[in-house]
């Protein structure tokens, strides 16, 4: 590994920052193709070690992967500037896709231009796939680990954290292949742990504090809200858009079910981490209520709430990560983690593939059995030509990734100009 100059970790960050389309399969494939494929920056152990510590954390795992990274190779600065950069660019977009839809509701060509993109995603997500595998599953054991995190998620159903810790477990009792590995791992520092802890809680939580207690009724409800997402969001954000859906919707009543689905649509194509949708829900919300200051004041709170428990995360525990995986037990687990990961990543695929070219899925249900299958009627024909498309498209591009995502968004939009025969 090589440590990357200022400049350096501004450009690479803000260009996976600007590239992270497609929820975090992709997101942990643009990672992974430019800090470790295209530099010397991380070896692939220590990205897949950081990758199975940030799913063991609540929150949006590809962002606190960014500002691990960016941790490992600058420290607590290098990871502010690898985190803020991975969510800043699509923070942006949200707030403009936000105060455009407000006033002209669903843009079209926005939209059609955004179905190439997501297109675009199929084909980084599964090339990224197959590498990743590649690297992270050595024996049968890793491959079943692998197929028992796919089918637990996609098949059953079953809890994420479920599924991390029967993996650690697994990965625990197995018999370490080494039985001493090099002592280099930091040592534990209980004094300035608890300090990072006092200092990043302290960032997180005062500001919402002073929201309550200067009646800022809405701003204090969105920014408590939005927190206690943070602290329960274990598997990504699909793990509890139904629970803000219902909440925001049914229970505090601030948008409409329509808008919901709108919400959720747009943050699916804008770069950075799902849980945006947090970001353009308060907006959105604060629009309705109390105009343009309260419009930017709910985005600004949503952020805060929703990505500064992931900085106190990754301070308090990234230095650690390296004992843990020095640990042989605790290493192994750590090697399971990694192995059952590459399954949640193929679950999270098939699932972003499905939403791509079907409009409406259902769930076949029988026992413990929960398959959610496409509705064939809900087919949109247009999503699934380009996504047959995009091979040609990556080929042709010779896998220069920015050209990929321009070229399949302008295949968006002509074909929704001029739709030739696909119906």
């Amino acid at each position: 590994m090589s440590q990357p100059s200022w400049p350096e970790m501004f450009r690479v960050f803000g260009r996976i920052g600007v590239l992270s389309f497609g929820g975090p399969a992709a997101q942990i494939a643009v990672m992974h193709k430019e800090l470790v494929e295209d530099r010397p920056w991380l070896s692939e152990e220590s990205f897949l070690r950081g990758l199975s510590f940030c799913m063991l954390l609540p929150g949006p795992e590809a962002m606190q992967l960014a500002t691990y990274t960016g941790w490992r190779m600058r420290g607590t600065p290098g990871g502010l500037l690898a985190g803020l950069l991975f969510v800043l660019p699509g923070a942006a977009v949200i707030s403009l896709l936000a105060w455009l839809y407000a006033q002209y509701g669903t843009l079209p060509a926005v939209q059609s231009a955004f179905l190439g993109i997501k297109a675009a995603v199929v084909v980084i997500i599964l090339q990224a796939l197959r590498r990743l595998a590649g690297k992270a599953l050595h024996d049968t054991l890793d491959w079943m680990l692998a197929g028992f995190g796919f089918a637990a998620l996609f098949l059953f159903n079953l809890p994420f954290p479920v599924v991390v810790l029967a993996a650690a477990i697994t990965g625990y009792m197995r018999k370490a292949a080494v039985s001493e590995r090099p002592a280099s791992a930091a040592p534990f520092r209980a004094v300035g742990t608890l300090q990072t802890i006092a200092v990043w809680g302290s960032l997180w939580l005062l500001p919402l504090i002073a929201l309550s207690l200067s009646g800022a009724g809405f701003l204090a409800d969105a920014g408590w809200f939005f927190s206690k997402l943070a602290v329960v969001t274990f598997g990504g954000a699909y793990a509890v858009l139904a629970y803000i859906s219902q909440t925001v919707v049914s229970q505090f009543g601030w948008i409409t079910a329509g808008q919901m689905i709108d919400a959720l649509g747009l943050a699916e194509t804008t770069p950075g981490p799902l849980i945006l949708v947090t970001q353009f829900v308060a907006m959105l919300s604060g629009l309705l209520q109390g105009g343009l200051g309260l419009f930017l004041a709910a985005g600004a709170v949503a952020l805060w709430a929703t990505f500064m428990p992931c900085f106190l995360w990754i301070f308090a525990a990234a230095p650690y990560v390296e004992r843990i995986a020095a640990h042989p037990r605790l290493g192994m687990a750590l090697k399971a983690v990694t192995a059952t990961v590459a399954g949640v990543i193929l679950n999270l695929s098939v699932w972003f593939l499905i939403h791509v070219g079907f409009a409406e899925t259902q769930v076949f249900e029988a026992g413990i059995l929960h398959l959610p299958l496409p509705l064939w009627n809900s087919m949109n024909t247009t999503a699934v030509f380009l996504v047959l498309l995009a091979p040609l498209a990556a080929w042709m591009v010779r896998g220069n990734m920015l050209l990929l995502l321009a070229v399949m968004a302008a295949a968006g939009v002509a074909i929704a100009e001029f739709p030739f025969a696909i119906s």
